[in-house]
């Protein structure tokens, strides 16, 4: 068994115009939360799920359906250490955001399964292009091309709680300088970046690299489900999430 932890911020929110937190723009009939939740809620193997967010907004629609809301703050990263401080006792915790809808059982099961025989402190989840395109064609994602494939990122990744506080440093600095290409460069090695854009680089690699810059094991976790990595972020992708949620074609 393991817990969750659904991260519902919203700072960094390019759909103001549907709310000031985006994990309460309704599709269809619920909140996008709630999607998220109700997919974690039909997982045996996680127990509470912990809920970092507005809280007064969401405890009136999730209070039966997760052990704790925690407020958030500004900080993802602070937000990330509120929800593992909410739960106790937990040796790995999934860690999952609230922008991702289309996400399905099956497919946090299946990043779980693929993670059990596996020893790391971090697992996080890469879809291919094909699997992306085949899925969801004409679905804009950013892609990092390597010798193993072109990926995509996922939205939610499995940890063991007790290493935030061992990469809690750099992975401040990771998170502030995110959109300054060059300070991410100064961190991670200019050769290992220039490397990463000519695409000479593997999966191997990269996990390696970011176990040293972490201080922790870190693994990238092949998944053959986009829904955990296709999330809402444009007005177009809520038209997206409503168009496959009502069953018909997303391409275009």
């Amino acid at each position: 068994m393991l817990d969750a932890v659904v991260l519902a911020g919203g700072k960094e929110n390019k759909l103001k115009q549907y709310g000031e937190n985006k994990a309460l723009i309704k599709i269809k009939t619920k909140l996008m939360i709630e999607y998220v939740i109700d997919a974690l809620f039909e997982v045996d193997e996680i127990n509470r799920i912990v809920v970092v967010g507005p809280k007064d907004k969401l405890a009136t629609t999730l209070k039966t359906k997760v052990y704790k809301i925690v407020e958030a703050s500004d900080s993802i990263l602070q937000n990330l250490i509120k929800g593992i401080e909410a739960i106790e006792g937990t040796d790995k915790i999934l860690v999952v955001s609230s922008d991702i809808p289309m996400v399905t059982p099956k497919a946090i099961k299946d990043f779980l399964e693929l993670t059990r025989h596996k020893d790391a402190d971090l697992y996080y989840p890469i879809i291919s292009k094909e699997d992306n395109d085949k899925k969801f064609p004409g679905v804009k994602r950013t892609y990092v091309k390597l010798k193993d494939g072109t990926f995509t990122g996922g939205n939610l990744f499995l940890l063991k709680p007790r290493i935030i506080q061992k990469c809690l440093i750099q992975a401040e600095k990771i998170l502030a300088n995110r959109k300054k290409p060059w300070r991410i460069a100064k961190i991670l090695g200019w050769m290992f970046v220039i490397k990463l854009l000519l695409g000479t680089l593997d999966i191997a690699q990269l996990e390696k690299r970011a176990s040293k810059v972490l201080g922790i094991k870190v693994l990238g976790i092949k998944s053959s489900y986009p829904e955990i990595g296709t999330d809402v972020d444009k007005p177009s992708d809520i038209e997206i999430v409503k168009r496959y949620m009502a069953g018909k074609s997303i391409e275009g």
